[in-house]
Protein backbone atom coordinates (compact mmCIF):
# COMPACT_ATOMS: atom_id res chain seq x y z
CA UNK A 1 0.00 0.00 0.00
CA UNK A 2 1.22 3.52 -0.70
CA UNK A 3 2.06 6.30 2.01
CA UNK A 4 -1.27 8.22 2.99
CA UNK A 5 -2.77 4.43 3.19
CA UNK A 6 -5.93 3.97 5.84
CA UNK A 7 -6.36 1.64 8.39
CA UNK A 8 -9.84 0.49 9.77
CA UNK A 9 -10.08 -1.96 13.22
CA UNK A 10 -13.63 -3.07 13.83
CA UNK A 11 -14.98 -3.55 10.19
CA UNK A 12 -17.13 -6.29 11.57
CA UNK A 13 -18.87 -4.02 14.08
CA UNK A 14 -21.72 -1.68 13.12
CA UNK A 15 -19.95 1.31 13.08
CA UNK A 16 -17.00 0.11 11.33
CA UNK A 17 -18.70 -1.36 8.96
CA UNK A 18 -20.80 1.32 7.62
CA UNK A 19 -17.47 3.10 7.92
CA UNK A 20 -15.49 0.56 5.73
CA UNK A 21 -18.22 1.38 3.07
CA UNK A 22 -17.81 5.30 3.38
CA UNK A 23 -14.01 4.62 2.86
CA UNK A 24 -14.14 2.46 0.06
CA UNK A 25 -16.42 4.70 -1.69
CA UNK A 26 -14.21 7.41 -1.16
CA UNK A 27 -11.68 5.93 -2.91
CA UNK A 28 -8.74 5.56 0.14
CA UNK A 29 -6.21 3.39 -0.11
CA UNK A 30 -7.78 1.24 2.72
CA UNK A 31 -6.42 -1.99 4.99
CA UNK A 32 -8.62 -3.84 7.54
CA UNK A 33 -7.11 -5.26 10.63
CA UNK A 34 -9.06 -8.26 11.65
CA UNK A 35 -8.34 -11.49 13.96
CA UNK A 36 -10.13 -13.40 11.29
CA UNK A 37 -9.98 -12.22 7.85
CA UNK A 38 -12.10 -14.78 7.08
CA UNK A 39 -14.98 -12.61 8.31
CA UNK A 40 -14.46 -9.84 6.42
CA UNK A 41 -14.00 -11.59 2.64
CA UNK A 42 -16.91 -11.37 0.41
CA UNK A 43 -17.56 -7.71 2.69
CA UNK A 44 -15.14 -5.83 1.44
CA UNK A 45 -14.16 -4.22 -2.48
CA UNK A 46 -11.39 -5.61 -4.39
CA UNK A 47 -9.63 -2.76 -3.81
CA UNK A 48 -9.45 -3.06 0.33
CA UNK A 49 -6.40 -5.29 1.37
CA UNK A 50 -7.39 -7.37 4.63
CA UNK A 51 -4.39 -8.55 7.19
CA UNK A 52 -4.32 -10.83 10.11
CA UNK A 53 -3.99 -8.74 13.78
CA UNK A 54 -4.72 -8.86 17.16
CA UNK A 55 -4.81 -5.88 19.38
CA UNK A 56 -4.13 -7.77 22.15
CA UNK A 57 -1.43 -9.68 20.62
CA UNK A 58 1.56 -6.79 19.87
CA UNK A 59 3.59 -8.84 17.63
CA UNK A 60 0.87 -8.99 14.75
CA UNK A 61 0.67 -5.32 15.04
CA UNK A 62 3.90 -4.32 13.03
CA UNK A 63 2.82 -5.42 9.59
CA UNK A 64 -0.27 -3.96 9.51
CA UNK A 65 0.64 -0.11 10.24
CA UNK A 66 3.34 -0.40 6.82
CA UNK A 67 2.60 2.79 4.85
CA UNK A 68 -0.35 3.79 6.98
CA UNK A 69 -1.14 7.81 7.47
CA UNK A 70 -4.51 7.36 9.40
CA UNK A 71 -5.73 4.63 11.67
CA UNK A 72 -9.49 4.31 13.05
CA UNK A 73 -9.36 2.90 16.39
CA UNK A 74 -13.14 1.31 16.95
CA UNK A 75 -12.07 -1.67 19.03
CA UNK A 76 -13.61 -2.54 22.28
CA UNK A 77 -13.86 -5.63 24.88
CA UNK A 78 -17.63 -4.98 25.58
CA UNK A 79 -18.71 -8.43 24.58
CA UNK A 80 -16.15 -10.23 26.19
CA UNK A 81 -16.60 -12.21 29.46
CA UNK A 82 -12.65 -11.60 31.68
CA UNK A 83 -12.17 -8.06 32.52
CA UNK A 84 -13.09 -5.74 29.53
CA UNK A 85 -11.67 -2.35 31.14
CA UNK A 86 -8.36 -4.15 31.65
CA UNK A 87 -8.17 -5.41 28.21
CA UNK A 88 -9.55 -2.33 26.58
CA UNK A 89 -6.75 -0.45 28.01
CA UNK A 90 -4.42 -2.96 27.66
CA UNK A 91 -5.57 -3.42 23.87
CA UNK A 92 -5.55 0.71 23.08
CA UNK A 93 -1.79 0.92 24.55
CA UNK A 94 -0.45 -1.93 22.48
CA UNK A 95 -1.83 -0.14 19.41
CA UNK A 96 -0.74 3.12 19.76
CA UNK A 97 2.51 2.29 20.38
CA UNK A 98 2.88 0.06 16.72
CA UNK A 99 1.35 3.05 15.29
CA UNK A 100 3.56 5.72 16.75
CA UNK A 101 6.40 3.70 15.91
CA UNK A 102 5.37 2.73 12.07
CA UNK A 103 5.06 6.85 11.89
CA UNK A 104 1.54 6.77 11.66
CA UNK A 105 0.19 10.69 11.84
CA UNK A 106 -3.10 10.32 13.12
CA UNK A 107 -5.55 7.68 15.40
CA UNK A 108 -8.97 8.51 15.26
CA UNK A 109 -11.41 6.84 18.33
CA UNK A 110 -14.77 6.83 19.15
CA UNK A 111 -15.11 6.61 22.62
CA UNK A 112 -18.14 7.72 24.91
CA UNK A 113 -19.95 10.86 26.42
CA UNK A 114 -20.06 11.51 30.45
CA UNK A 115 -18.28 13.52 32.93
CA UNK A 116 -15.44 11.99 33.84
CA UNK A 117 -15.85 14.26 37.30
CA UNK A 118 -19.11 12.06 38.13
CA UNK A 119 -18.98 7.72 38.85
CA UNK A 120 -19.12 6.54 35.46
CA UNK A 121 -20.46 3.24 34.93
CA UNK A 122 -17.63 0.50 33.76
CA UNK A 123 -18.75 0.97 30.04
CA UNK A 124 -18.27 4.58 29.86
CA UNK A 125 -15.49 4.62 32.30
CA UNK A 126 -13.29 2.34 30.12
CA UNK A 127 -14.63 4.13 26.96
CA UNK A 128 -12.93 7.21 28.29
CA UNK A 129 -9.81 5.33 29.72
CA UNK A 130 -8.72 3.76 26.49
CA UNK A 131 -9.03 7.37 24.83
CA UNK A 132 -6.40 8.17 27.80
CA UNK A 133 -4.50 5.25 26.85
CA UNK A 134 -4.22 5.86 22.97
CA UNK A 135 -3.38 9.95 23.88
CA UNK A 136 -0.69 8.51 26.10
CA UNK A 137 1.32 6.50 23.80
CA UNK A 138 0.51 8.57 20.25
CA UNK A 139 0.86 12.23 19.82
CA UNK A 140 -2.13 12.86 17.71
CA UNK A 141 -5.58 11.51 18.68
CA UNK A 142 -8.65 12.64 17.74
CA UNK A 143 -11.51 11.26 20.22
CA UNK A 144 -15.29 11.23 19.44
CA UNK A 145 -17.58 11.14 22.12
CA UNK A 146 -20.94 10.43 21.28
CA UNK A 147 -23.84 9.13 23.04
CA UNK A 148 -26.91 7.42 21.94
CA UNK A 149 -26.23 5.93 18.16
CA UNK A 150 -29.83 6.31 16.43
CA UNK A 151 -29.88 3.74 13.75
CA UNK A 152 -31.53 0.30 12.28
CA UNK A 153 -28.69 -2.58 13.99
CA UNK A 154 -26.79 -0.24 16.38
CA UNK A 155 -27.19 -1.88 20.10
CA UNK A 156 -28.94 1.33 21.63
CA UNK A 157 -31.94 1.56 18.99
CA UNK A 158 -32.53 -2.59 19.21
CA UNK A 159 -32.29 -2.23 22.31
CA UNK A 160 -35.17 0.52 22.28
CA UNK A 161 -36.75 -1.35 19.49
CA UNK A 162 -37.30 -4.51 21.23
CA UNK A 163 -38.62 -2.21 24.81
CA UNK A 164 -41.35 -0.57 22.00
CA UNK A 165 -42.46 -3.29 19.97
CA UNK A 166 -42.55 -5.98 23.08
CA UNK A 167 -44.29 -4.24 25.75
CA UNK A 168 -47.35 -2.05 25.69
CA UNK A 169 -46.96 -1.33 29.44
CA UNK A 170 -43.44 -0.63 30.56
CA UNK A 171 -41.91 -0.46 34.02
CA UNK A 172 -39.62 2.56 33.89
CA UNK A 173 -36.40 3.38 36.29
CA UNK A 174 -34.93 6.01 37.06
CA UNK A 175 -32.61 5.94 34.31
CA UNK A 176 -35.58 6.60 31.08
CA UNK A 177 -35.58 10.01 32.52
CA UNK A 178 -31.54 10.39 32.52
CA UNK A 179 -30.65 13.05 29.86
CA UNK A 180 -28.80 11.77 26.38
CA UNK A 181 -28.17 13.54 23.34
CA UNK A 182 -28.83 10.76 20.28
CA UNK A 183 -26.81 11.22 16.89
CA UNK A 184 -27.41 9.64 13.60
CA UNK A 185 -25.37 6.87 12.90
CA UNK A 186 -25.09 9.19 9.27
CA UNK A 187 -23.75 12.20 11.22
CA UNK A 188 -21.72 10.25 13.58
CA UNK A 189 -19.97 8.58 10.00
CA UNK A 190 -19.71 12.03 8.54
CA UNK A 191 -17.80 13.19 11.64
CA UNK A 192 -15.41 10.31 11.39
CA UNK A 193 -14.76 10.31 7.73
CA UNK A 194 -14.15 14.23 8.21
CA UNK A 195 -11.76 14.13 11.03
CA UNK A 196 -8.98 12.44 8.72
CA UNK A 197 -8.50 15.59 6.63
CA UNK A 198 -8.13 17.74 9.54
CA UNK A 199 -4.78 20.16 9.47
CA UNK A 200 -2.39 18.21 11.92
CA UNK A 201 -2.16 19.02 15.67
CA UNK A 202 -2.76 18.12 19.13
CA UNK A 203 -4.50 15.23 20.21
CA UNK A 204 -8.47 16.77 20.80
CA UNK A 205 -11.50 15.39 22.68
CA UNK A 206 -14.78 16.00 20.22
CA UNK A 207 -18.38 15.59 21.90
CA UNK A 208 -20.79 15.16 19.49
CA UNK A 209 -25.07 14.86 19.89
CA UNK A 210 -27.46 16.01 18.14
CA UNK A 211 -29.29 19.34 18.72
CA UNK A 212 -31.94 17.36 20.51
CA UNK A 213 -31.24 16.57 24.57
CA UNK A 214 -33.89 14.04 25.38
CA UNK A 215 -34.68 11.12 27.79
CA UNK A 216 -34.52 7.43 26.94
CA UNK A 217 -38.35 7.40 27.79
CA UNK A 218 -38.62 10.13 25.53
CA UNK A 219 -36.64 8.33 22.89
CA UNK A 220 -39.28 5.02 23.67
CA UNK A 221 -42.14 7.38 22.62
CA UNK A 222 -40.98 8.80 19.32
CA UNK A 223 -39.97 5.63 18.29
CA UNK A 224 -43.65 4.46 19.03
CA UNK A 225 -45.14 7.36 17.61
CA UNK A 226 -43.44 6.71 14.25
CA UNK A 227 -44.33 3.27 14.12
CA UNK A 228 -48.10 4.18 15.26
CA UNK A 229 -47.91 2.14 18.66
CA UNK A 230 -49.40 3.56 21.70
CA UNK A 231 -47.17 2.55 24.66
CA UNK A 232 -47.69 3.60 28.95
CA UNK A 233 -45.10 3.98 30.95
CA UNK A 234 -45.19 3.23 34.77
CA UNK A 235 -42.14 4.85 36.78
CA UNK A 236 -41.08 3.04 39.46
CA UNK A 237 -37.98 4.24 41.36
CA UNK A 238 -36.64 1.53 43.31
CA UNK A 239 -35.87 -0.27 39.76
CA UNK A 240 -31.87 0.00 39.91
CA UNK A 241 -30.14 -0.10 36.79
CA UNK A 242 -28.97 -3.70 37.95
CA UNK A 243 -31.69 -5.05 38.30
CA UNK A 244 -33.71 -3.30 35.42
CA UNK A 245 -30.45 -4.69 33.12
CA UNK A 246 -31.47 -8.49 34.62
CA UNK A 247 -35.31 -7.98 33.25
CA UNK A 248 -33.89 -6.54 30.31
CA UNK A 249 -31.99 -9.89 29.92
CA UNK A 250 -35.62 -11.41 30.17
CA UNK A 251 -37.33 -9.17 27.56
CA UNK A 252 -34.17 -9.41 24.86
CA UNK A 253 -32.31 -12.29 25.46
CA UNK A 254 -30.28 -11.48 22.52
CA UNK A 255 -28.40 -8.31 23.92
CA UNK A 256 -28.19 -9.89 27.42
CA UNK A 257 -24.27 -10.23 28.28
CA UNK A 258 -23.92 -6.94 26.45
CA UNK A 259 -27.04 -4.76 26.99
CA UNK A 260 -26.92 -5.45 30.52
CA UNK A 261 -23.23 -3.82 30.40
CA UNK A 262 -24.81 -1.02 28.70
CA UNK A 263 -28.22 -0.39 30.76
CA UNK A 264 -25.77 -0.17 33.71
CA UNK A 265 -24.14 3.09 31.85
CA UNK A 266 -27.61 4.70 31.29
CA UNK A 267 -27.51 6.15 34.92
CA UNK A 268 -25.22 8.61 33.64
CA UNK A 269 -25.98 11.87 31.65
CA UNK A 270 -24.38 11.70 28.38
CA UNK A 271 -24.91 15.29 27.15
CA UNK A 272 -22.39 17.46 24.94
CA UNK A 273 -20.79 19.80 27.54
CA UNK A 274 -18.65 21.63 24.73
CA UNK A 275 -19.29 23.35 20.97
CA UNK A 276 -15.85 22.24 20.06
CA UNK A 277 -17.36 20.04 17.52
CA UNK A 278 -19.41 22.28 15.86
CA UNK A 279 -16.67 24.71 15.74
CA UNK A 280 -14.12 22.57 14.06
CA UNK A 281 -16.98 20.89 11.56
CA UNK A 282 -19.14 22.26 8.92
CA UNK A 283 -21.85 19.53 9.80
CA UNK A 284 -24.92 20.74 12.05
CA UNK A 285 -26.47 16.93 12.64
CA UNK A 286 -30.04 16.21 12.51
CA UNK A 287 -32.88 15.75 15.62
CA UNK A 288 -34.22 12.77 17.40
CA UNK A 289 -37.42 12.80 15.17
CA UNK A 290 -35.51 12.83 11.84
CA UNK A 291 -32.76 10.21 13.24
CA UNK A 292 -35.42 7.53 14.16
CA UNK A 293 -37.62 8.52 10.78
CA UNK A 294 -34.35 7.86 8.57
CA UNK A 295 -33.52 4.63 10.78
CA UNK A 296 -36.72 2.94 9.66
CA UNK A 297 -37.20 3.97 6.39
CA UNK A 298 -33.52 3.13 5.26
CA UNK A 299 -34.32 -0.33 7.06
CA UNK A 300 -35.84 -1.56 3.69
CA UNK A 301 -32.81 -0.59 1.91
CA UNK A 302 -30.01 -2.22 4.78
CA UNK A 303 -32.36 -5.64 4.84
CA UNK A 304 -32.90 -5.94 1.12
CA UNK A 305 -29.19 -5.84 0.62
CA UNK A 306 -28.27 -7.61 3.46
CA UNK A 307 -27.50 -11.66 2.87
CA UNK A 308 -29.48 -12.66 6.09
CA UNK A 309 -29.30 -16.17 4.70
CA UNK A 310 -26.02 -16.55 5.38
CA UNK A 311 -26.91 -16.24 9.40
CA UNK A 312 -29.20 -19.41 8.92
CA UNK A 313 -27.90 -22.90 8.99
CA UNK A 314 -27.07 -24.53 6.10
CA UNK A 315 -30.22 -27.30 6.28
CA UNK A 316 -32.48 -23.63 5.59
CA UNK A 317 -34.11 -24.34 8.74
CA UNK A 318 -34.57 -21.26 11.31
CA UNK A 319 -32.22 -21.82 14.27
CA UNK A 320 -34.59 -20.37 16.80
CA UNK A 321 -38.69 -20.99 17.23
CA UNK A 322 -40.83 -18.94 15.34
CA UNK A 323 -38.03 -17.81 12.60
CA UNK A 324 -34.53 -15.57 12.60
CA UNK A 325 -34.72 -12.08 13.75
CA UNK A 326 -33.56 -9.18 12.04
CA UNK A 327 -34.13 -6.07 12.72
CA UNK A 328 -37.51 -6.04 13.52
CA UNK A 329 -38.15 -8.50 11.13
CA UNK A 330 -39.01 -12.12 11.60
CA UNK A 331 -37.96 -14.69 8.50
CA UNK A 332 -38.82 -18.02 8.18
CA UNK A 333 -36.74 -19.53 5.69
CA UNK A 334 -35.79 -23.40 4.16
CA UNK A 335 -34.25 -24.42 0.79
CA UNK A 336 -34.26 -27.27 -1.24
CA UNK A 337 -31.91 -28.68 -3.78
CA UNK A 338 -33.51 -29.98 -7.17
CA UNK A 339 -31.47 -31.26 -10.41
CA UNK A 340 -32.54 -28.96 -13.16
CA UNK A 341 -31.00 -25.62 -14.25
CA UNK A 342 -32.40 -22.35 -12.84
CA UNK A 343 -34.44 -22.04 -15.53
CA UNK A 344 -37.27 -25.13 -15.15
CA UNK A 345 -36.82 -24.66 -11.06
CA UNK A 346 -38.19 -21.09 -11.71
CA UNK A 347 -40.90 -22.24 -14.12
CA UNK A 348 -43.54 -22.76 -11.59
CA UNK A 349 -42.59 -20.03 -9.22
CA UNK A 350 -43.38 -17.61 -11.84
CA UNK A 351 -46.49 -19.39 -12.63
CA UNK A 352 -47.94 -19.41 -8.85
CA UNK A 353 -51.19 -17.80 -7.69
CA UNK A 354 -54.33 -17.12 -9.69
CA UNK A 355 -55.39 -20.21 -11.78
CA UNK A 356 -52.71 -22.16 -10.77
CA UNK A 357 -52.50 -22.03 -6.84
CA UNK A 358 -50.43 -22.22 -4.68
CA UNK A 359 -48.92 -25.88 -4.76
CA UNK A 360 -50.39 -26.85 -1.34
CA UNK A 361 -53.79 -26.32 0.52
CA UNK A 362 -54.88 -24.42 -1.75
CA UNK A 363 -58.18 -24.95 0.70
CA UNK A 364 -56.44 -22.95 3.83
CA UNK A 365 -55.30 -20.37 1.21
CA UNK A 366 -59.14 -20.01 -0.10
CA UNK A 367 -60.00 -19.80 3.74
CA UNK A 368 -57.06 -16.95 4.25
CA UNK A 369 -58.60 -14.70 0.96
CA UNK A 370 -62.47 -15.42 2.61
CA UNK A 371 -61.31 -14.07 6.13
CA UNK A 372 -59.35 -11.33 4.42
CA UNK A 373 -62.35 -10.16 2.65
CA UNK A 374 -64.53 -9.78 5.64
CA UNK A 375 -62.34 -7.63 7.24
CA UNK A 376 -62.18 -5.20 4.54
CA UNK A 377 -58.92 -6.96 2.56
CA UNK A 378 -58.63 -7.69 -0.82
CA UNK A 379 -58.86 -11.74 -0.40
CA UNK A 380 -57.94 -13.97 -3.29
CA UNK A 381 -60.47 -12.20 -5.98
CA UNK A 382 -57.99 -10.46 -7.93
CA UNK A 383 -55.87 -13.62 -9.50
CA UNK A 384 -53.16 -12.56 -11.71
CA UNK A 385 -52.80 -10.51 -14.86
CA UNK A 386 -51.19 -13.57 -16.53
CA UNK A 387 -50.97 -17.14 -16.17
CA UNK A 388 -47.09 -17.42 -17.94
CA UNK A 389 -45.46 -13.92 -16.58
CA UNK A 390 -45.18 -11.32 -14.13
CA UNK A 391 -43.47 -8.19 -13.65
CA UNK A 392 -43.04 -5.88 -11.37
CA UNK A 393 -45.82 -3.84 -9.69
CA UNK A 394 -48.53 -6.99 -10.83
CA UNK A 395 -51.10 -7.69 -8.29
CA UNK A 396 -51.08 -11.73 -7.24
CA UNK A 397 -54.36 -12.51 -5.63
CA UNK A 398 -53.90 -10.38 -1.79
CA UNK A 399 -49.98 -10.01 -3.02
CA UNK A 400 -48.47 -7.60 -5.67
CA UNK A 401 -45.04 -8.21 -6.97
CA UNK A 402 -42.22 -6.07 -5.76
CA UNK A 403 -39.03 -7.20 -7.35
CA UNK A 404 -38.97 -10.37 -10.36
CA UNK A 405 -35.58 -10.98 -11.76
CA UNK A 406 -36.19 -13.83 -13.47
CA UNK A 407 -34.91 -16.90 -13.16
CA UNK A 408 -33.54 -15.85 -9.86
CA UNK A 409 -35.66 -13.74 -7.62
CA UNK A 410 -39.64 -13.33 -6.97
CA UNK A 411 -40.90 -11.25 -4.60
CA UNK A 412 -44.18 -10.84 -3.02
CA UNK A 413 -45.72 -8.22 -0.89
CA UNK A 414 -48.64 -8.94 0.97
CA UNK A 415 -51.63 -6.56 0.72
CA UNK A 416 -54.02 -8.36 2.95
CA UNK A 417 -55.21 -7.32 6.29
CA UNK A 418 -52.26 -7.37 9.29
CA UNK A 419 -50.67 -5.96 12.26
CA UNK A 420 -47.55 -5.54 10.13
CA UNK A 421 -46.06 -5.96 6.79
CA UNK A 422 -45.61 -9.04 4.90
CA UNK A 423 -43.05 -10.26 2.12
CA UNK A 424 -42.77 -14.30 0.59
CA UNK A 425 -39.43 -14.40 -1.61
CA UNK A 426 -38.25 -17.19 -3.83
CA UNK A 427 -35.05 -17.47 -4.75
CA UNK A 428 -33.23 -19.83 -7.02
CA UNK A 429 -29.23 -20.43 -7.29
CA UNK A 430 -27.53 -23.23 -9.22
CA UNK A 431 -26.38 -24.06 -12.74
CA UNK A 432 -26.96 -26.37 -15.40
CA UNK A 433 -26.43 -29.53 -13.27
CA UNK A 434 -28.60 -28.32 -10.13
CA UNK A 435 -30.28 -25.12 -8.35
CA UNK A 436 -31.36 -24.71 -4.67
CA UNK A 437 -34.81 -23.15 -4.06
CA UNK A 438 -35.13 -20.72 -1.63
CA UNK A 439 -38.44 -19.66 0.15
CA UNK A 440 -38.76 -17.09 2.99
CA UNK A 441 -41.74 -15.80 4.55
CA UNK A 442 -40.07 -12.45 5.86
CA UNK A 443 -42.95 -10.76 8.69
CA UNK A 444 -42.31 -6.92 10.23
CA UNK A 445 -44.65 -7.25 13.34
CA UNK A 446 -45.91 -3.93 14.52
CA UNK A 447 -46.34 -3.73 18.49
CA UNK A 448 -47.36 -6.81 20.34
CA UNK A 449 -50.38 -7.94 18.42
CA UNK A 450 -48.27 -8.33 15.23
CA UNK A 451 -45.99 -10.84 17.59
CA UNK A 452 -48.72 -12.61 18.80
CA UNK A 453 -49.82 -12.67 15.05
CA UNK A 454 -46.15 -13.99 13.81
CA UNK A 455 -45.92 -16.61 16.94
CA UNK A 456 -49.80 -18.16 16.59
CA UNK A 457 -49.67 -18.88 12.60
CA UNK A 458 -45.97 -19.86 12.86
CA UNK A 459 -47.12 -23.91 13.48
CA UNK A 460 -49.61 -23.54 10.63
CA UNK A 461 -46.60 -22.09 8.37
CA UNK A 462 -44.55 -25.02 9.05
CA UNK A 463 -47.11 -27.02 7.31
CA UNK A 464 -48.11 -24.59 4.71
CA UNK A 465 -44.29 -23.18 3.40
CA UNK A 466 -42.70 -26.56 3.77
CA UNK A 467 -45.31 -28.42 1.34
CA UNK A 468 -45.78 -25.84 -1.00
CA UNK A 469 -41.38 -25.59 -1.37
CA UNK A 470 -41.90 -29.35 -2.03
CA UNK A 471 -44.91 -29.40 -4.70
CA UNK A 472 -42.61 -26.55 -6.23
CA UNK A 473 -39.73 -29.37 -6.32
CA UNK A 474 -41.82 -31.46 -8.08
CA UNK A 475 -43.39 -29.22 -9.98
CA UNK A 476 -39.61 -28.15 -11.35
CA UNK A 477 -38.27 -31.70 -11.90
CA UNK A 478 -41.69 -32.68 -13.77
CA UNK A 479 -41.04 -29.33 -15.71
CA UNK A 480 -37.33 -31.37 -16.44
CA UNK A 481 -38.85 -34.54 -17.89
CA UNK A 482 -41.44 -32.04 -19.93
CA UNK A 483 -38.45 -30.48 -21.20
CA UNK A 484 -36.53 -32.97 -22.63
CA UNK A 485 -39.20 -34.90 -23.98
CA UNK A 486 -40.18 -31.47 -26.01
CA UNK A 487 -36.53 -31.69 -27.25
CA UNK A 488 -36.87 -34.99 -28.10
CA UNK A 489 -39.97 -34.12 -30.28
CA UNK A 490 -38.31 -31.80 -32.19
CA UNK A 491 -34.80 -33.58 -32.54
Amino acid sequence: MRDGGTLLTGATGYVGGRLLSRLEEAGRPLRCLARRPEALRGRVADTTEIVRGDVLAPASLAHAFDGIDTAYYLVHALGSTGDFEAQDREAAAHFATAARAAGVRRIIYLGGLGNPDEALSQHLRSRQETGAQLRAHHPQVLEFRASIVVGSGSLSFEMLRALVERLPVMICPRWVRVLAQPIAVEDLLTYLMEAADLPDGPSRIFEIGGPDRVSYGDLMQEYARQRGLRRWMIPVPGLTPRLSSLWLGLVTPLYARVGRKLVESLRNPTVVSNDMALQTFALRPRGVTEAVARALSFEDGTFAQTRWSDALSSSGQPKTWGGVRFGSRLVDSRTVRVSVNPEVAFAPIRRIGGSTGWYYANVLWSLRGFLDLLVGGVGLRRGRRNPESLQVGDALDFWRVERYEPPHLLLLQAEMKLPGRAWLEFEVEGNASGSTLRQSAIFDPVGLMGLLYWYVIWPLHQAIFAGMLRNLARAAEAGRTHSSDSSAQHS
